[in-house]
């Protein structure tokens, strides 16, 4: 890598920290730290929404998609768009109603509401750990994209992989640390602008360019890998039961309906969100993976645009696009680095352990908490290379578990709290029972739609069995 591209990617490093600390002074409350003060623009939080959805996952994932089976990776996005619109619609209106008189934080404040304190704190528990899990998670895969690119050819005698580990987890948490929400979601537009601006404007045009031109790529590649047909319908089944849900139970898109002053900017960032996913986000993320397949035809797929950006595009442009994909990890990291905060910090600790805090002690105690789950999720991504089998697990979990007893919140005006118990721990067992065994799924089904099913069956033989004993 050339002095240039070291040099614009520490300046984007130093940039994101910067936000942070000019945060760091302005949060006087617990209402600034986690949701913003309920003051933040529609187009922030559209961004940071888009940023947290997409990450390092999907940003790298949809380059592997776009190595093995061309556009019609695009879909995986599609769902995003779907999920974001279908929130915008039905559960934005009724949340934001109710957060107006009780004012939530988090995500288990709503099903504390919805049930009682023990399904909220079910709910923290699977959550707190889940977006911990998923903070480490973005932290390894910052790590491996930085160590074949930035960091391969170190002057000094240090593993290139643990060194990018420790500068991307220091950067990510000082700044969640200092600047709580606030500094998330605005870095959050920082870096979703830098992503969206450096794929559009450089990679995509360099990448094609250097490939010979559209009419070199498309007798380049498979005719297949041009329709939108090229994908079974049962991986499109699969992506949506995977992505929908979490637009209904994902603590960091909660605290981002609380961060909206309003219904209408809330459903306003809702649909800013989706059309960025898709098909902004979408096209782009695909084409640069397949036309990775035609410089290197036999690597693994989801290296096909880390090694694009390494080997073919020219030195500058190169440090830009770099910094745009680390932007993409850094939103999901820091999104889910907070989600986790609030929920050990406002749902657990707060709740049970340190109660009555003045302003700046509550302010300190999750600066605090941040910070100690940054410190741990920096050790487990040090010690765990495979931390991202451990996120999908924990998200499988999340699915599985949490979406059936959310949904009857909202649909039902009196749940079962000890059905939606039940539920949560029978749906989110089943699914990680079938990964961990390894059982064969009918149709090859994610585990997640097993465990849902498993999920709403459970819930209501508990309520028709509890309302009989009622009755009686």
């Amino acid at each position: 890598m050339s002095f240039i591209d070291f040099s614009i990617f520490a300046i984007y490093m130093i940039g994101v920290f910067l936000v942070g600390l000019y945060f760091y002074k302005k949060n006087n409350s617990k209402e600034d730290y986690y949701v913003g003060d309920r003051k933040i623009g529609p187009w922030h939080v559209g961004l940071s929404v888009a940023a947290t959805d997409v990450g390092g996952g999907f940003s790298i994932g949809l380059g592997g998609l776009g190595y093995l089976i061309g556009l019609s990776g695009s879909w995986l996005l599609f769902t995003g768009l779907l999920g974001a619109w279908i929130a915008a619609v039905t559960i934005i209106p009724y949340l934001k109603k109710i957060d107006t008189i009780h004012n939530f934080l988090t995500f288990p404040d709503f099903l504390r509401y919805k049930y009682n304190g023990k399904v909220a704190l079910l709910a923290s528990i699977i959550t707190g750990i889940g977006y911990m899990g998923f903070t480490g998670g973005q932290i390894v895969a910052g790590a491996k994209l930085s160590a074949a690119t930035l960091f391969s050819d170190l002057p000094i005698d240090v593993d290139p992989y643990i060194f990018s580990i420790i500068i991307i987890a220091t950067v990510i948490v000082l700044y969640t640390v200092l600047g709580g929400i606030k500094a998330v979601i605005y870095t959050d537009t920082i870096q979703w602008i830098i992503l969206i601006t450096g794929l559009l404007a450089f990679a995509l045009p360099f990448a094609i360019s250097e490939a010979g031109g559209i009419s070199e790529i498309r007798s380049n590649l498979p005719e297949e890998f041009f329709s939108l047909t090229n994908v079974s319908a049962i991986e499109i089944i699969n992506w949506s039961i995977t992505i929908l849900p979490i637009w209904f139970i994902a603590m960091t898109l909660y605290q981002r309906i609380f961060s909206s002053p309003s219904e209408k900017e809330a459903k306003k960032a809702w649909y800013i969100a989706g059309l960025l996913e898709y098909p902004v986000m979408a096209f782009a993320g695909v084409g640069l993976g397949m036309i990775s397949r035609i410089f290197f035809p036999e690597i693994d797929p989801e290296m096909g645009v880390p090694m694009l950006l390494k080997e073919v595009l020219p030195i500058g442009v190169k440090g830009i696009i770099i910094s745009a994909y680390f932007s993409a990890i850094m939103s999901t990291a820091d999104s889910c680095l907070i989600a986790s905060s609030g929920n050990f910090s406002l749902d657990i600790i707060g709740r049970y352990f340190y109660k009555n805090q003045d302003t700046k002690s509550l302010i300190k105690v999750s600066q605090i908490t941040t910070l100690a789950i940054g410190v741990i999720t920096l050790i487990v991504a040090i010690s765990f290379e495979s931390v991202l089998e451990i996120i999908y697990h924990s998200y499988s979990f999340m699915v599985a578990g949490l979406l059936v007893p959310t949904l009857i919140a909202f649909i039902v005006k009196k749940p079962n709290s000890t059905a939606a118990l039940w539920s949560m721990v029978s749906g989110g067992t089943i699914a990680l029972l079938i990964i961990f065994m390894k059982w064969q799924t009918p149709y090859d089904l994610h585990p997640s739609a097993f465990g849902i099913i498993l999920s709403a069956v459970v819930y209501f033989v508990i309520s028709i069995v509890t309302k009989k004993h009622a009755i009686r």
